[in-house]
């Protein structure tokens, strides 16, 4: 009896866990989305054509990417809408905008492409080396190097003829975009020489020399067009020059990023901000004894920077007081690994060009000068993280900010 009671126990709970999987395994399929495997399908084949194409300036690579969007908005758009369930529909209005936006975006930079063709004709012959390499062609190894020293020969014709005085000057923005590609052609040329170099000898007593003098020209070519037609320095690394995208552009990324409102709509938007935060401002001002001019009282603010080397210890006292201020009221609970676990770091002279204030999270990232700046890269890097707009910073990056929001 006590076998049998002991069998019928077990049988029990086998057929309660029995049921409980059926259930469970019913809930994950009134879950499970058709859209699923199309999309993660898709994003394995994307990212595969992005590695396999690595010459960005390819027109195989932008038709073949072309092909892939396009034919998967066509897989999706065929599926009816109507039986799919509201979580799949959500998947297919996500899935069907992105490709469309993906194919607009590819449309944009063949325009761009276009634009600056005139400075770089030759970048055709550098992506069609790339490309016949990718799908593993045999090369021809004195055909390569007349390819390579016509490459050579092109790049100093051009850069006679945009040198002449008569010659139409493209748009500063075009011509900065055309040397950050002459930058990429370089290395994708490189690329290429590299996986015969060496292990062809043929190849090597061929090219090794038409190619040194390739690379070098590619060089040349782009501190040409960085110094005369952008106008900077060949090594300014500090100096920010915008490619405006257009008006129909900035309408098509509001709309994928689903803003319901246009270029004009967002302008007005920001002055009516801007107007508040200057009324705010005016009143912060006469609070300092400088009446309505802020911007004098703003200038007090910026010269209020603690001393090199002192900013650690400001951002460590300001985070412990935002920890303290929450405790005493009551406000969040905050998990003691949390308070454990952040840390800080300097940032370097390198990301402080493209991130001036200090960044945070988990690691707060703390902007301040070093002593390889310039007098004027100091100055602002002190003025700007002054311990009055550190302290809604710090708060913001760590705790009750995104640290605490991480966890």
């Amino acid at each position: 009896m006590i076998l049998l009671a002991a069998m019928l126990c077990i049988s029990a709970a086998w057929l309660e866990l029995r049921a409980q999987t059926v259930r469970a395994s019913s809930e994950i399929n009134a879950s499970f989305s058709r859209l699923r495997p199309i999309i993660e399908s898709f994003d394995a084949d994307s990212r595969l054509l992005e590695r396999f194409y690595t010459a960005r300036t390819s027109p195989n690579r932008t038709a073949r990417i072309k092909k892939l969007y396009t034919d998967e908005l066509a897989k999706a758009e065929a599926m009816n809408f109507e039986s799919l369930s509201p979580e799949e529909r959500v998947d297919w209005i996500l899935f069907t905008r992105f490709l469309r936006h993906q194919l607009a975006e590819e449309d944009r930079q063949t325009q761009q492409f276009a634009e600056m063709e005139p400075l770089i004709p030759f970048a055709r012959k550098i992506s069609d080396l790339e490309d016949s390499r990718r799908r593993l062609e045999d090369i021809d190894p004195q055909k390569a190097a007349a390819t390579l020293d016509a490459l050579a020969r092109e790049i100093t014709s051009l850069e006679a003829k945009f040198s002449s005085a008569s010659a139409e000057k493209p748009k500063r923005t075009v011509a900065n975009r055309a040397a950050s590609t002459v930058e990429g052609l370089q290395r994708t040329l490189k690329r290429w020489y590299d996986f015969y170099a060496g292990y062809d000898p043929s190849f090597t007593w061929w090219c090794e020399a038409p190619y040194k003098a390739a690379d070098e020209k590619l060089k040349k070519y782009q501190a040409f067009i960085t110094t005369k037609l952008v106008g900077i320095a060949a090594d300014d690394k500090t100096t920010i020059i915008g490619d405006p995208i257009g008006r129909d552009a900035l309408i098509e990324q509001l709309n994928y990023e689903m803003i319901p409102y246009t270029p004009e709509e967002l302008i007005d938007i920001a002055n009516k901000e801007f107007a508040w935060c200057e009324a705010e401002m005016k009143k912060a001002s006469r609070e300092l004894g400088y009446g309505d001019d802020w911007k004098k009282a703003l200038e007090h603010v910026k010269k209020t920077f603690v001393p090199p080397g002192k900013q650690p210890a400001l951002i460590r006292d300001l985070a412990r007081d935002a920890v303290a201020f929450l405790d005493k009221n009551d406000l969040v609970t905050i998990p003691d690994v949390a308070r454990e676990g952040w840390r800080m770091e300097m940032m370097s002279p390198e990301r402080q060009l493209v991130a001036p204030f200090f960044l945070g999270g988990e690691t707060i990232l703390v902007a301040y000068p070093t002593d390889g700046m310039s007098h004027e890269q100091k100055m602002m890097s002190l003025r700007g993280n002054n311990p009055h707009f550190a302290h809604a910073t710090v708060f913001h990056e760590l705790i009750p900010g995104h640290h605490l929001q991480a966890l």
